[in-house]
């Protein structure tokens, strides 16, 4: 996982010249961001088991075969690592979003996953669901268009608006874990 200064040097090495204008400019901008992609990294962290369980829920309401004998989510231990699963996705595209760099998803989420979930029997589809139940609530976390308590009062940022460029960014991680899973 590169970080974005790691990135830009890297790229500019790669390429045998200096780190360039156009970089140092991305460079200022990941600066000017770092308050609020903390924030919007504790808001993820901060509800990563509700956002993962109503996510798994929502899936399972409308899915109600899924909890019967039979279904993907009985008994009880495929429920649970469907909502360890959830949490790690959540863990994953925090790290990206604080790092502002998705390579962490491709190198250590991302690979492998359809594969393991064909292989376990896990149907894609509720998979995909459940994350873009979870994109949908942490998106509404980040901007505080949810209907719950506002994450931003007293901390780094001031407020969910001034998050929704750093919420879009999330949002195209989400995408990029069910994309690689269609």
């Amino acid at each position: 996982m590169l970080d974005a200064f790691s990135r830009a040097v890297v790229s500019a090495d790669s390429k045998g010249a200096p780190v360039g204008s156009e970089d140092l400019a991305q460079l200022k901008k990941y600066v000017a961001d770092a308050n609020k992609r903390i924030d919007a990294t504790l808001a993820i962290t901060q509800n990563v088991s509700c956002i993962a369980a109503d996510a798994i829920s929502g899936m399972v309401c409308e899915n109600t075969g899924l909890t019967q004998p039979g279904g993907n989510c009985y008994p009880t231990r495929r429920m649970a690592a469907c909502l360890r699963d959830g949490e790690i996705i959540l863990r994953y595209i925090s790290y990206a979003l604080l790092a502002g760099d998705p390579s962490i998803l491709d190198d250590r989420c991302i690979n492998g996953l359809k594969e393991t979930y064909l292989a376990l029997g896990v149907p894609l589809v509720n998979a995909i669901r459940a994350i873009e139940i979870m994109k949908i609530a942490t998106v509404a976390i980040m901007t505080e268009t949810n209907t719950g308590r506002k994450m931003f009062n007293g901390i780094n940022s001031g407020s969910g608006a001034e998050c929704k460029d750093i919420a879009s960014e999330a949002a195209t991680y989400f995408d990029r874990v069910i994309n690689s899973l269609k």
